[in-house]
């Protein structure tokens, strides 16, 4: 990793908090472990004041393209689970693809559970959109 662990801006983690918390009434066994390797990546994560944050961090709203070691490129945006819209490449925070990358940064790869088995990734580009979040949104 980049930044030695992973990087997530204040406002952002008490927000990712609160969705964590909700997530264990998820009947999906994948998305269930996904968020649970999240939360525990998040004990040991860095918290960064907005002004702190380096550009390369995939944070909410970011547009991240990652490329699997079967050879497959994906680019999208990660969002609120409100804002979830698959079909234009909106993939929510509450999905194993949008827990996987959350905090990590361009140039890390990361091993994840997906529901068609563990997947090596690596993170090409993280572009910031600076699209405000709604904090007190929480689905």
């Amino acid at each position: 990793m980049k930044y030695g662990s992973l990087v997530i801006e204040k406002k952002e983690y008490v927000l990712l908090k609160r969705l964590m918390n909700l997530s264990g009434y998820y009947k999906d066994n994948t998305l269930r472990s996904s968020v649970k390797k999240l939360v525990g990546e998040m004990e040991t994560a860095r918290i960064l004041d907005e002004a702190e944050m380096p550009d390369d961090v995939i944070r909410f709203n970011a547009v991240v393209t990652i490329i699997s070691e079967n050879g497959w490129h994906k680019k999208f945006k990660l969002v609120l689970p409100s804002r979830s819209d698959v079909k234009n490449n909106h993939i929510s925070i509450l999905t194993p693809m949008g827990a996987a990358v959350m905090g990590y940064a361009k140039g890390d790869s990361l091993v994840w559970e997906f529901p068609s088995g563990n997947q090596k990734l690596t993170i090409e580009n993280v572009e910031q959109e600076n699209e405000p979040i709604n904090l007190n949104m929480v689905l």
